[in-house]
């Protein structure tokens, strides 16, 4: 560049002297104080378009304005409602007194010394007795014409009354229910050692495989025999019941059942089980 074209010349000129200039930098550099007024006044515009509308909107939304009428209201007198409360009840009817009845005092006679007789304790007269009530005390009223009054207490010196016979227990009769069960000698285990020892599977229970738990129900009486024994519930088939029902009647003397301290004849029930061993 020429020295007298340096005072004319920009700064950009002054860089880019000499060198290639189609290249692109020297043009982007010359445009960019155009470019970048260009982008601020569409971003001003854009700006204000938006504001503008929001003003435009806001304005349709607002509601008109109204008029605010004032009046004046007079209030009225408001008078006290008198509430229909129903009346109270009626007070209750006075309890009604039972008169006293006229009584005479008349306990049973004593005999004594007639200088030990009071004149309080002198029996009235059979007439009077007649038309007044008999009582322990001494009482004025009104004549006994058929009106009930309490009780009067005797003090324990009126009729003494028997104890009520108690209903007698019959002792010949067998129980189902005793105070003291019917036992074998020797208690639980003794009895288990005798069952044990006795019982024999039987043989055709055995060889047909029937097993189960047979009930045997019999009588255990005032000497401890036993009776009346049957089998009331098991397997029918395989000999079971027979065989509980021979050792249970084989069994001996048992001690017999206790009620009321006296020994009694009762019902005793047994269960026998016959189980086959697994191999």
């Amino acid at each position: 560049m020429k020295p007298e074209d340096i005072l004319k010349a920009s700064m950009l000129d002054i860089v880019f002297d000499g060198r290639n200039k189609q290249y692109g930098a020297y043009a982007l550099r010359r445009t960019y104080n155009a470019h970048l007024i260009e982008a601020l006044l569409s971003v001003a515009v854009l700006t204000g378009s938006l504001f503008g509308v929001d003003a435009l909107t806001r304005h349709k939304n607002v509601a008109p304005a109204q008029t605010l009428y004032v009046r004046d209201v007079q209030l009225e007198e408001v008078k006290d409602v008198q509430r229909n409360e129903p009346p109270p009840p009626p007070p209750p009817p006075p309890k009604a007194e039972i008169p006293k009845i006229e009584m005479t005092k008349f306990t049973p006679p004593r005999i004594v010394k007639d200088e030990e007789v009071k004149a309080q304790d002198m029996p009235p007269e059979q007439e009077k007795l007649q038309d007044t009530r008999i009582g322990t005390i001494n009482q004025e009223g009104v004549k006994d014409e058929g009106l009930i009054a309490p009780p009067v207490s005797d003090a324990g010196k009126g009729v003494i009354e028997a104890p009520a016979a108690k209903a007698t227990e019959d002792y010949e009769k067998t129980f189902v229910k005793v105070e003291i069960e019917s036992e074998y000698p020797g208690g639980p285990a003794a009895w288990l050692r005798y069952l044990n020892k006795t019982f024999r599977y039987p043989e055709d229970g055995l060889n047909n495989e029937i097993q189960g738990t047979v009930v045997v129900q019999f009588i255990v009486d005032k000497e401890g025999k036993v009776s009346e024994v049957q089998a009331i519930s098991g397997p029918e088939l395989g000999g079971l019941r027979e065989e509980a029902v021979r050792v249970i009647r084989g069994s001996g003397d048992w001690i017999p059942a206790i009620q009321n301290g006296r020994k009694v004849k009762s019902y005793k029930k047994q269960p026998v089980i016959f189980r086959l061993m697994q191999q």
